[in-house]
């Protein structure tokens, strides 16, 4: 699915737009179970706006946006599972993060037509950090995305910065950092952007009169540890290619305990 130089230019700029991933089909089917997934949680206690807080817009601007955003989405229809563990997808992250991919955890964010909330400018390392910085992401796009409907902007290069200090609810100083300062990363359904976590990303709230879905999937090399016990969940530590060289054992939680 992608050459030689696209694995340069991921690690050179911190990203990679892959075009065609996945098919027609697989789009329709996943398109179903997203909206299929949002009834049913719109009918649960579970329901909720995740909008981030902070000082970057008005008050009475953040009060009106929505995002919605659910973590691992495998847990609750198969077609993530199958989604996650595509063959193209798979054998991307291991051109780009090396044979063992491990992963971390899945979220769905919905931008409703409108009012889709925007994300400030952030690495995503404050929330997971970890020692080796093999943590990366995978936006699966199931619209049409572009400026107007609020797609991802990255700033290339920004991975090799290092950590950021980053203020509020981790996101960066939106005087320093505003999202006009990196570069959009238009995409079509089935395309799918890679970024590394400590590349500086942030969307524009959705403006348009559609909907702006994506699944997100993030792993790692399961021999980068994590600094901090945070984020961990049950089912954390899926092998999606390779092995895992650290034989270790995890309990009912998601976290280590002695073999």
């Amino acid at each position: 699915m992608i050459t030689a130089d696209q694995v340069q230019f991921y690690h050179d700029n911190g990203y990679l737009l892959v075009k065609g991933v996945y098919n027609t089909e697989e789009v329709e089917r996943f398109q179903e179970s997203v909206e299929a997934f949002l009834k049913r949680a719109a009918a649960s206690k579970f329901d909720r706006s995740h909008a981030w807080r902070g000082d970057y817009l008005p008050p009475e601007q953040l009060k009106k946006l929505v995002l919605k955003g659910f973590h691992d989405v495998q847990y609750h229809d198969a077609q993530f599972t199958q989604m996650i563990t595509q063959l193209k997808l798979v054998g991307i992250f291991a051109k780009l993060i090396g044979d063992n991919v491990q992963l971390h955890h899945t979220k769905m964010m919905v931008k409703p037509p409108e009012k889709g909330a925007a994300f400030p400018m952030h690495q995503d390392y404050p929330y997971f950090p970890h020692t080796k910085h093999s943590m990366m992401l995978a936006s699966i796009h199931l619209d049409e995305t572009n400026v107007e409907n609020g797609c991802v902007y990255v700033i290339p290069g920004s991975h090799k910065q290092g950590p950021l200090p980053h203020v509020g609810s981790y996101y960066l100083n939106h005087k320093e950092y505003p999202i006009e300062s990196g570069i959009p990363c238009l995409a079509e359904a089935g395309d799918v952007l890679f970024f590394n976590y400590l590349t500086i990303h942030g969307s524009p709230i959705n403006r348009s009169d559609r909907t702006r879905r994506n699944v997100l999937v993030q792993v790692r090399d399961p021999e980068d540890l994590p600094t901090k016990d945070t984020h961990v969940n049950w089912g954390q530590g899926l092998m999606l290619h390779g092995i895992n060289p650290l034989f270790r054992n995890y309990n009912y939680e998601g976290k280590l305990v002695d073999v």
